[in-house]
Protein backbone atom coordinates (compact mmCIF):
# COMPACT_ATOMS: atom_id res chain seq x y z
CA UNK A 1 0.00 0.00 0.00
CA UNK A 2 1.22 3.55 -0.93
CA UNK A 3 0.44 6.27 1.78
CA UNK A 4 1.41 9.66 1.03
CA UNK A 5 1.48 12.43 4.34
CA UNK A 6 1.38 16.12 3.71
CA UNK A 7 3.39 17.75 6.31
CA UNK A 8 4.23 21.52 6.51
CA UNK A 9 6.89 23.12 8.86
CA UNK A 10 5.66 26.28 10.83
CA UNK A 11 6.96 28.46 13.06
CA UNK A 12 7.96 26.93 16.42
CA UNK A 13 7.31 30.89 18.13
CA UNK A 14 4.75 33.44 18.20
CA UNK A 15 7.47 36.07 17.58
CA UNK A 16 7.34 36.00 13.69
CA UNK A 17 7.92 39.15 11.72
CA UNK A 18 5.81 39.50 8.84
CA UNK A 19 6.21 41.35 4.95
CA UNK A 20 4.66 44.23 5.17
CA UNK A 21 4.25 44.60 1.25
CA UNK A 22 3.44 40.93 1.08
CA UNK A 23 1.61 40.13 3.59
CA UNK A 24 3.50 36.46 4.89
CA UNK A 25 5.29 35.37 7.47
CA UNK A 26 9.06 35.92 7.29
CA UNK A 27 10.40 32.76 7.80
CA UNK A 28 14.33 33.02 7.12
CA UNK A 29 15.70 32.24 10.21
CA UNK A 30 12.76 31.27 12.42
CA UNK A 31 12.80 28.49 14.68
CA UNK A 32 10.62 26.51 12.84
CA UNK A 33 9.10 22.87 14.00
CA UNK A 34 6.50 19.95 12.40
CA UNK A 35 3.06 21.40 12.23
CA UNK A 36 1.52 19.48 15.08
CA UNK A 37 -1.31 18.27 13.52
CA UNK A 38 0.60 16.62 10.68
CA UNK A 39 2.03 14.37 13.70
CA UNK A 40 -1.38 13.00 13.79
CA UNK A 41 -1.42 11.89 9.91
CA UNK A 42 2.62 10.46 10.33
CA UNK A 43 1.60 8.34 12.97
CA UNK A 44 -1.99 7.08 11.45
CA UNK A 45 0.38 6.66 7.64
CA UNK A 46 3.17 4.73 10.04
CA UNK A 47 0.40 2.52 11.92
CA UNK A 48 -1.56 1.41 8.38
CA UNK A 49 2.04 0.34 7.00
CA UNK A 50 2.53 -1.54 10.36
CA UNK A 51 -0.47 -2.92 9.47
CA UNK A 52 -0.72 -3.82 5.79
CA UNK A 53 2.81 -3.53 4.29
CA UNK A 54 4.08 -1.20 1.36
CA UNK A 55 5.50 2.17 2.03
CA UNK A 56 4.85 5.70 3.91
CA UNK A 57 6.13 8.76 1.72
CA UNK A 58 6.09 12.11 2.96
CA UNK A 59 5.93 15.66 1.02
CA UNK A 60 6.14 18.99 1.90
CA UNK A 61 5.92 22.70 0.27
CA UNK A 62 8.81 25.21 1.35
CA UNK A 63 12.11 25.84 1.45
CA UNK A 64 14.93 23.18 1.60
CA UNK A 65 15.42 23.96 5.46
CA UNK A 66 11.91 21.78 5.78
CA UNK A 67 14.20 19.11 5.69
CA UNK A 68 14.73 19.32 9.14
CA UNK A 69 10.63 18.04 9.35
CA UNK A 70 11.39 15.13 6.54
CA UNK A 71 14.00 13.58 8.78
CA UNK A 72 12.00 13.74 11.94
CA UNK A 73 9.05 12.04 10.21
CA UNK A 74 12.04 9.18 8.94
CA UNK A 75 12.70 8.88 12.74
CA UNK A 76 8.84 7.93 13.12
CA UNK A 77 8.72 5.47 10.27
CA UNK A 78 8.37 7.38 6.82
CA UNK A 79 10.21 5.49 4.09
CA UNK A 80 10.65 8.23 1.44
CA UNK A 81 10.47 12.17 1.81
CA UNK A 82 10.03 15.46 -1.06
CA UNK A 83 10.46 19.05 -0.94
CA UNK A 84 8.34 21.08 -3.07
CA UNK A 85 10.84 24.28 -3.27
CA UNK A 86 11.32 27.06 -5.82
CA UNK A 87 11.13 30.72 -5.57
CA UNK A 88 7.65 30.70 -7.89
CA UNK A 89 6.15 29.11 -4.89
CA UNK A 90 6.22 31.77 -2.42
CA UNK A 91 3.95 33.38 -1.15
CA UNK A 92 0.95 31.29 -1.69
CA UNK A 93 -2.35 31.06 -0.54
CA UNK A 94 -4.63 28.03 0.05
CA UNK A 95 -5.90 27.50 -3.47
CA UNK A 96 -2.07 28.39 -4.68
CA UNK A 97 -0.47 26.19 -2.08
CA UNK A 98 -2.64 23.19 -2.86
CA UNK A 99 -2.25 23.07 -6.53
CA UNK A 100 1.07 23.23 -5.91
CA UNK A 101 0.86 20.05 -3.72
CA UNK A 102 -1.27 18.30 -5.79
CA UNK A 103 1.01 18.93 -8.96
CA UNK A 104 4.02 17.55 -6.82
CA UNK A 105 1.86 14.58 -6.06
CA UNK A 106 1.45 13.97 -9.73
CA UNK A 107 5.11 13.89 -10.07
CA UNK A 108 5.73 11.57 -7.69
CA UNK A 109 2.96 8.92 -9.11
CA UNK A 110 0.75 5.98 -7.78
CA UNK A 111 -0.29 6.40 -4.41
CA UNK A 112 -3.72 4.60 -3.01
CA UNK A 113 -4.34 6.74 0.05
CA UNK A 114 -3.34 11.02 0.82
CA UNK A 115 -3.41 11.80 4.76
CA UNK A 116 -3.32 15.29 5.78
CA UNK A 117 -3.62 17.01 9.24
CA UNK A 118 -6.83 18.86 9.67
CA UNK A 119 -5.26 22.02 9.73
CA UNK A 120 -1.97 24.32 10.28
CA UNK A 121 -1.37 26.34 13.11
CA UNK A 122 -0.16 28.91 11.01
CA UNK A 123 -3.06 29.48 8.67
CA UNK A 124 -6.16 27.30 10.80
CA UNK A 125 -7.55 27.48 7.27
CA UNK A 126 -8.73 23.94 7.15
CA UNK A 127 -9.05 23.79 3.36
CA UNK A 128 -5.58 22.42 1.94
CA UNK A 129 -6.10 18.85 2.07
CA UNK A 130 -9.62 19.37 0.41
CA UNK A 131 -8.35 21.45 -1.93
CA UNK A 132 -5.69 18.80 -2.73
CA UNK A 133 -8.09 16.14 -3.35
CA UNK A 134 -10.21 18.18 -5.69
CA UNK A 135 -7.35 18.73 -7.77
CA UNK A 136 -6.35 15.48 -8.51
CA UNK A 137 -10.26 14.23 -8.86
CA UNK A 138 -10.11 11.72 -5.89
CA UNK A 139 -12.93 11.46 -3.02
CA UNK A 140 -11.93 12.44 0.40
CA UNK A 141 -13.15 12.77 4.13
CA UNK A 142 -12.05 15.72 6.76
CA UNK A 143 -12.03 15.79 10.39
CA UNK A 144 -11.25 11.91 10.88
CA UNK A 145 -11.36 10.72 14.41
CA UNK A 146 -11.56 7.37 14.02
CA UNK A 147 -10.39 4.69 11.76
CA UNK A 148 -13.15 1.65 11.63
CA UNK A 149 -11.35 -0.56 9.37
CA UNK A 150 -8.97 -0.60 6.36
CA UNK A 151 -7.53 -3.20 4.06
CA UNK A 152 -6.00 -2.78 0.90
CA UNK A 153 -9.16 -1.89 -0.96
CA UNK A 154 -10.88 0.94 1.23
CA UNK A 155 -11.05 2.49 4.44
CA UNK A 156 -13.64 2.78 6.20
CA UNK A 157 -13.48 6.23 9.07
CA UNK A 158 -15.74 7.83 11.35
CA UNK A 159 -15.94 11.46 10.15
CA UNK A 160 -16.39 14.11 13.57
CA UNK A 161 -19.40 16.41 13.02
CA UNK A 162 -19.27 18.51 16.05
CA UNK A 163 -23.05 16.84 17.54
CA UNK A 164 -22.87 13.80 15.65
CA UNK A 165 -20.31 11.25 13.67
CA UNK A 166 -20.84 9.96 10.19
CA UNK A 167 -19.48 6.24 9.45
CA UNK A 168 -18.13 6.77 5.64
CA UNK A 169 -16.37 4.00 3.50
CA UNK A 170 -13.98 5.18 0.85
CA UNK A 171 -11.86 2.87 -2.27
CA UNK A 172 -8.96 4.22 -3.47
CA UNK A 173 -7.11 6.18 -4.21
CA UNK A 174 -8.85 8.76 -1.84
CA UNK A 175 -7.96 11.41 0.83
CA UNK A 176 -8.52 12.24 4.56
CA UNK A 177 -7.49 14.54 7.24
CA UNK A 178 -7.39 13.46 10.43
CA UNK A 179 -8.20 14.60 13.99
CA UNK A 180 -5.27 15.20 16.46
CA UNK A 181 -7.48 12.47 18.67
CA UNK A 182 -7.16 9.43 16.35
CA UNK A 183 -3.71 8.16 17.99
CA UNK A 184 -0.96 9.47 20.08
CA UNK A 185 1.83 10.15 18.01
CA UNK A 186 5.12 8.13 18.62
CA UNK A 187 8.06 10.15 19.84
CA UNK A 188 11.05 9.65 17.53
CA UNK A 189 13.18 7.05 17.40
CA UNK A 190 16.52 7.59 17.61
CA UNK A 191 17.12 3.98 16.23
CA UNK A 192 15.44 5.04 13.04
CA UNK A 193 17.48 8.55 13.20
CA UNK A 194 20.78 6.21 12.18
CA UNK A 195 19.13 3.67 10.28
CA UNK A 196 18.14 6.56 8.07
CA UNK A 197 21.44 8.77 8.59
CA UNK A 198 21.62 8.17 4.80
CA UNK A 199 18.77 8.29 3.46
CA UNK A 200 18.01 11.16 0.79
CA UNK A 201 15.20 13.62 1.05
CA UNK A 202 14.21 14.36 -3.54
CA UNK A 203 13.71 18.24 -4.11
CA UNK A 204 10.97 18.77 -6.89
CA UNK A 205 10.86 22.23 -8.50
CA UNK A 206 8.85 23.63 -10.78
CA UNK A 207 10.78 22.80 -13.71
CA UNK A 208 9.65 18.98 -12.86
CA UNK A 209 6.05 20.24 -12.98
CA UNK A 210 3.67 19.17 -16.27
CA UNK A 211 2.03 22.13 -15.92
CA UNK A 212 4.51 25.22 -16.18
CA UNK A 213 2.17 28.19 -16.08
CA UNK A 214 3.51 30.19 -13.66
CA UNK A 215 0.41 32.18 -13.17
CA UNK A 216 -0.98 29.11 -10.61
CA UNK A 217 2.09 28.75 -8.15
CA UNK A 218 2.76 31.46 -5.22
CA UNK A 219 1.60 35.12 -5.14
CA UNK A 220 0.56 35.12 -9.00
CA UNK A 221 -1.49 32.47 -8.50
CA UNK A 222 -2.86 33.49 -5.35
CA UNK A 223 -6.20 35.03 -5.86
CA UNK A 224 -6.49 36.00 -2.13
CA UNK A 225 -4.02 38.84 -0.37
CA UNK A 226 -3.57 39.93 2.91
CA UNK A 227 -5.15 43.46 3.16
CA UNK A 228 -3.88 44.06 6.86
CA UNK A 229 -1.69 42.00 8.92
CA UNK A 230 -0.03 43.06 12.23
CA UNK A 231 0.71 41.49 15.68
CA UNK A 232 -1.34 41.85 18.81
CA UNK A 233 -1.34 44.00 21.12
CA UNK A 234 0.24 42.70 24.80
CA UNK A 235 -1.59 44.15 27.71
CA UNK A 236 0.68 43.17 30.86
CA UNK A 237 -0.91 45.87 32.86
CA UNK A 238 -2.14 44.39 36.27
CA UNK A 239 -3.77 45.38 39.72
CA UNK A 240 -3.39 44.24 43.16
CA UNK A 241 -5.64 44.60 46.03
CA UNK A 242 -5.38 43.57 49.56
CA UNK A 243 -8.41 44.10 51.85
CA UNK A 244 -11.49 41.92 53.24
CA UNK A 245 -13.96 40.33 50.84
CA UNK A 246 -16.07 43.34 51.14
CA UNK A 247 -14.25 45.59 49.86
CA UNK A 248 -12.16 43.37 47.33
CA UNK A 249 -15.43 42.65 45.83
CA UNK A 250 -16.85 46.75 45.74
CA UNK A 251 -13.37 47.19 44.18
CA UNK A 252 -14.19 44.52 41.50
CA UNK A 253 -17.67 45.93 40.88
CA UNK A 254 -16.57 49.32 40.43
CA UNK A 255 -13.97 48.29 37.94
CA UNK A 256 -16.34 46.34 36.05
CA UNK A 257 -18.87 49.01 35.56
CA UNK A 258 -16.29 51.80 34.71
CA UNK A 259 -15.12 49.00 31.94
CA UNK A 260 -18.52 48.71 30.93
CA UNK A 261 -18.91 45.01 31.34
CA UNK A 262 -21.69 45.45 33.80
Amino acid sequence: MNILVCIKQVPGTTKVEVDEKTGVLKRDGVESKMNPYDLYAVETGVRMKEKLGGTVTVVTMGPLQAEAIIKEAYMMGADKGYIFSDKKFAGADVLATSYTLSQGIRVIGDFDLILCGKQTTDGDTAQVGPAIAEYLAIPHVTWVKAIEEVDNEKIVVEQDMADSYEVVELHYPCLITVEKDIYQPRLPSYRRKLQTMNTPVTIIGFEDFADQDDSKYGLNGSPTQVEKIFPPVVDVEQVLWNGKAEHLASNMFDMLKEAKFV
